[in-house]
């Protein structure tokens, strides 16, 4: 458990055009929620951290861990689209957790867990090894240039983590230096099996990577699927498939990953 003696940035707040926004006491963007629509993921990129839907079916029983709760926005979203999958979220700053609930309304639900730990402690933990389906990471501090955790070290246990057949999708930030390390350090812990998405407008790249046998496929039925999820979601996952096809280097005419 974190200690009690950790000092954390204080959380802060803003609105703007129905729009609150998450802080850590800078003006980076921690998370953001449209007020009068909770549910929907707002930002690009945490709409882009769903990515695990184009090739996992959503079921009950299943378990989706996320390191790093922002404002809850995914685990909102998946707790109103995802009947019955529980998901674990791993938060180390206590206010955040707070601000969550009273100020981004994640609600108590029997399938929501959050765990007051570090984010490399959780997922080193061997109690925790081949028990997720899908890993969110999401690990920014205050300000915001790149995650806060990036080594080989934590991506393998990310790796670990997963269960025979798992996704992970990681929120990157394009514009420092720390995106070739991860992406690197990524690659090395999956084998190589990543993709990534096209730079979004606020510089931030999603990642997502695979464990389990290999997907070799056309991409209709992923853009059929695509189409699927935005229909009964909301989510606009329709562009998505022709940005992966564009950005990563042969995939253009059928997914080999």
């Amino acid at each position: 458990m974190a200690s009690n003696k950790t000092s954390f940035p204080p959380v802060t707040f803003s609105e703007s055009g129905g729009i609150r926004y998450l802080h850590l006491g800078t003006p980076w963007i921690q998370g953001a929620m449209r007020i009068r629509d909770p549910i929907e993921i707002y930002l690009e990129y945490s709409q882009q951290m769903m990515a695990w839907l184009l090739f996992l079916q959503s079921r009950p029983g299943m378990q989706v861990t996320q390191l790093g709760l922002g404002t809850g926005s995914l685990a909102k979203f998946t707790l109103e689209h995802c009947p019955g999958v529980h998901n674990i979220i791993v938060e180390i700053n206590p206010a955040v957790i707070i601000a969550a609930k009273t100020m981004f309304d994640l609600p108590t639900d029997p399938n929501l867990t959050i765990i007051e730990d570090d984010a490399l402690a959780y997922v080193k933990n061997t109690r925790h090894h081949q028990q997720s389906d899908v890993l969110q990471v999401d690990l920014y501090d205050a300000q915001a240039k790149g995650p806060v955790l990036s080594s080989l070290e934590f991506y393998q246990a990310c790796y670990q983590s997963l269960k025979a057949v798992g996704v992970m999708t990681v929120n990157l930030f394009s514009q420092h230096k720390s995106f070739d390390i991860n992406l690197n350090n990524i690659c090395k812990a999956f084998k190589g099996r990543v993709l990534i998405f096209p730079e979004s407008h606020d510089c931030n790249a999603v990642a997502i990577a695979f464990k389990g046998p290999m997907i070799k496929t056309d991409w209709d039925p992923i853009v059929q699927r695509a189409k699927m999820i935005e229909t009964t979601t909301g989510l606009p996952t329709k562009p998505w498939v022709q940005g992966l096809r564009t950005v990563n280097a042969h995939q253009e005419e059928a997914l080999a990953i």
